[in-house]
This record gives structure tokens, sequence and C-alpha cells, in this order.
């Protein structure tokens, strides 16, 4: 009678061992999502490089000309348009002029070398030059073409005029 109740008992504690693991073996999951997101602006950065046409004559029988570099980054994709004031030195689209003091001497800011389209913005017969995006660790890079005429007979003295670039995106 001994072993009934020993018997009894190890058929206790199997039941209560396999219970117990096959509750574990039931055990189930639950999931959840969550979206994660950022949103992207559109930018853009400019900057120029200086545009020095060198020494000026009067008798010279060649225009003076220079270039300058307008560099655009815009976030991918983004549409730009790049406009060019007057400058500092006074004058229109048609002349634009340098200043030294009271004196001036005038030049103008082309598209091209061909001299055919005065970069401007968009006002008195000028154009503006358009881009797209390519990164912003990425720079577009546009040419501005300056030509000073010939035969201006002007006081000497350096010539200067700050050109304001515009980007519109």
């Amino acid at each position: 009678m001994r072993m009934f109740p020993s018997l009894l008992t190890r058929a206790a504690v199997f039941t209560i061992f396999v219970v117990g693991f096959t509750g574990a073996a039931l055990a189930t999951t639950t999931t959840a999502s969550f979206i994660v997101s950022a949103n992207v602006l559109s930018a853009c950065i400019t900057s120029a490089t200086a545009l020095s046409f060198g020494n000026y004559s009067a008798a010279s029988a060649t225009a003076l000309t220079g270039t300058s570099t307008v560099s655009v980054d815009c976030t991918t994709g983004t549409p730009y348009t790049v406009a060019l004031n007057v400058g500092s030195g006074g004058g229109t689209f048609a002349a634009r002029k340098l200043s030294s003091g009271t004196s001036t001497l005038n030049y103008n800011l082309f598209t091209s070398a061909a001299n055919t389209s005065i970069w401007g913005d968009s006002t008195s017969s000028t154009v503006t030059m358009a881009g797209t995006g390519s990164g912003l660790l990425t720079a577009n890079s546009l040419t501005v073409y300056g030509t000073v005429p010939i035969s201006q007979d002007v006081v000497s003295g350096v010539y200067s005029s700050t050109v304001t670039v515009t980007v519109t995106y």
C-alpha cells in the first residue's frame, strides 16, 4: 500500500509538471505597429564668386569681359529661379553701373557669352535662370557673363557694385 500513495504522488507531480509546461506552450503574443516619418522641407542655399573685369582703358578697342559663378544648392527635385538685381552702383538693367565716388562706368551681366540676354529679375526685358535642385550637398553652377563696353571716358579709380543674387523656390 505504500506504493500506491507514492504512485499517486508521482502522478500528481507529473500532472502539475505537464500542465505547467503546457500552459507555457500555449502562451500567445500580440503585436502593434507604429509609423515613423520625417518631413523634408524644400530648401536652397546660394553663393557667388566675384567678377573682376581688371584694368579698363577708354582707348581700348575691345570690351572688357569677365565671369562669375553662382552656385545653387537645393533639395533634390526643388525647382528654382535665379534673379540678379541692378546692383549697388545704380543704373538700370539696360545699363548697370559700377561706381567710384560720383563717377560711374557702365557694364552689364548676361546669361551667355553671346551677351544677348540680360540677366535680371524678369522685368525690363531681362531674364532669370531656372533649374532643379540636385541636393543640398550638390551645387548647380551657373555662369554670369559680364561686359564693360568700350569708349567710356571716365575718371581713374576703383569702380565697384554689389549685385544681389535672389533664388526663388
